[in-house]
């Protein structure tokens, strides 16, 4: 049997001119559209910190919307024949679960340890929800006046991409900063069921029957307060969930530009000072001097007059460097404004650099350490020893920092004899991360020396040896202090078995970034 075609939808009885009435439909595609972008990416961003690997994040979260998007425009047409009240339906739920997505995100992560099951239900949820609109809308648009089908698709595209190019814009440089990530979520929802219920409660509602109209005011006021009530409860929200993931003795935590910082223990607790950064463990007190000593003495062992710090703002391996009583000159390169006032003013983490900030031959530079070496911004230089004590290379967004460009600048402000100390990464874990880092600065000219540290624990991965690199462009010849039995040089056995030979005939590509020399010896 062939199924009978939908009837064209009868003319709407609007409260306004069909004209203005066709405006508020369209204004209506770019609010939803705007909303729907920003649920998209506060998933991928709130993912990203979660779970790190915004790669991985982002192509689950799209790929998983896309395709959900496809079923909720399949599903909607069941709903053409009542399209006012299935849009307000669906904007609503889209709503509640758009605004709540992010605060449920978290709660999954810190309370189950579910992130991952939880960031692909949300996606397949509010794709569904976001690709039921456009059908609905566009028979919408269509009862208001008839027009070809062709230049009603463009008309609401249209509205729909201008709303997602301000979406997009809204969430990195509005909701992000001025808002955070929940709060910036909730107040996205009641934006988006506003508008929904507005334009159905209002336009179409000679549409409803009454008892419809009662029902919808009622879910939009429903969602409306509850969304009000999560916004006002966010606060304590966000502190027993950090809370049950840090533990109780959160001391600071703070949402800069570039991350969120979290400092616990010390303060009496009794226990070591540890700093977070995007929920990473970076600093643990108990063993952080392992990490920095293994960064910083093997380049200080030749020339060290003039000192080069690449991110470091936590001041300690800027301790370390300090040790040196003919040290002129120290500058160190810092992103994140928000760490480097930590390191000054927290008592703990001020007793456990020395108070390194204090010292008149410090000089601190707030920016990205690629900008600033590209801008030439280097009026000290050029260095005796360059210290790059950066994020862990597996990291998404640190690729930059590791790569062939990176280095090649780094090489550009190094003296003459000067060294460059670089940390690869967990070497046991993820040897041939570390040996495309080697392949790295060897690709722009640098000689090598692989070293690592046994018993580290940063980025929460305890009792893993930790590679090291010290380049220069003469033969780097690596001379480890003395009574340091947890700092080692490789063995002829770990070059040949799972150094750079064998790293030249593994897949490349192998660290998340185009830019990383993927294979030792390609130029």
């Amino acid at each position: 049997m062939v199924s009978s075609p939908v009837p064209s939808p009868a003319p709407a009885r609007l409260p306004v001119p069909a004209g203005l009435g066709r405006l508020l439909v369209l204004t209506t595609v770019f609010v939803c559209a705007a909303c729907g972008l920003v649920y998209e990416l506060e998933l991928v961003a709130l993912a990203s910190y979660l779970l790190g690997d915004s790669v991985t994040q982002a192509s689950v979260v799209l790929s998983v919307m896309v395709f959900a998007m496809g079923v909720g425009s399949l599903l909607a047409k069941r709903l053409r024949r009542r399209a006012a009240a299935g849009f307000a339906a669906v904007e609503a739920v889209l709503a509640l679960l758009g605004g709540l997505s992010a605060m449920a995100l978290y709660a999954c992560f810190a309370w189950y340890g579910l992130a991952r099951p939880a960031l692909v239900v949300f996606s397949l949820a509010i794709g569904v929800l976001i690709g039921a609109e456009v059908p609905l809308l566009m028979t919408l648009i269509q009862r208001i006046r008839r027009q070809d089908a062709g230049g009603a698709v463009a008309d609401l595209f249209a509205a729909d991409y201008v709303g997602a190019l301000v979406g997009g814009l809204a969430f990195p440089f509005l909701l992000l900063p001025v808002l955070g990530q929940l709060t910036g979520a909730l107040v996205t929802g009641a934006v988006n069921a506003v508008a929904g219920g507005v334009l159905v409660l209002w336009l179409f509602r000679r549409d409803l029957s009454a008892r419809a109209r009662w029902v919808l005011v009622t879910v939009n006021a429903l969602v409306l307060v509850l969304l009000a009530v999560c916004s006002v409860l966010s606060g304590s929200f966000e502190r027993a969930a950090r809370q049950a993931v840090y533990g109780a003795d959160v001391r600071v935590a703070v949402q800069s530009d570039v991350q969120e910082v979290v400092l616990t223990g010390g303060g009496g607790s009794g226990r070591p000072v540890s700093l977070f950064m995007d929920g990473r463990l970076r600093v643990s007190a108990g063993d952080e001097v392992r990490y920095h000593e293994a960064l910083v003495h093997p380049a200080m062992a030749g020339p060290h007059r003039n000192v080069l710090v690449l991110g470091g703002g936590d001041g300690l391996a800027l301790r370390e460097v300090l040790r040196y009583p003919d040290v002129v000159s120290v500058t160190v390169v810092e992103l994140d404004a928000a760490v480097l006032r930590l390191a000054r003013t927290d008592p703990d983490l001020v007793r456990l650099n020395h108070a390194a900030y204090r010292d008149r031959r410090v000089r601190v530079v707030t920016a990205d350490a690629f900008d600033w070496l590209r801008a030439r911004h280097a009026p000290d230089g050029p260095y005796d020893a360059v210290l790059s004590d950066l994020p862990d290379p597996g990291v998404t967004p640190s690729a930059k920092l590791y790569s062939q460009e990176f280095y090649g600048l780094v090489a550009r402000a190094l003296a003459p004899g000067g060294r460059l100390a670089v940390h690869g990464g967990a070497f046991d874990a993820r040897p041939r991360t570390f040996w495309t880092v080697d392949a790295t600065l060897r690709s722009v000219g640098l000689d090598t020396a692989p070293y690592r540290v046994t018993g580290c624990c940063l980025d929460g991965m305890p009792h893993e040896d930790w590679g090291f690199l010290l380049a220069s462009r003469a033969p780097a010849r690596l001379e480890l202090p003395a009574r340091r039995p947890y700092l080692q040089s490789l063995t002829p056995a770990e070059l040949d078995q799972d150094g750079r030979e064998a790293a030249a005939h593994r897949q490349p590509g192998l660290l998340p970034s185009t830019l990383m020399h993927p294979r030792y010896g390609e130029p």
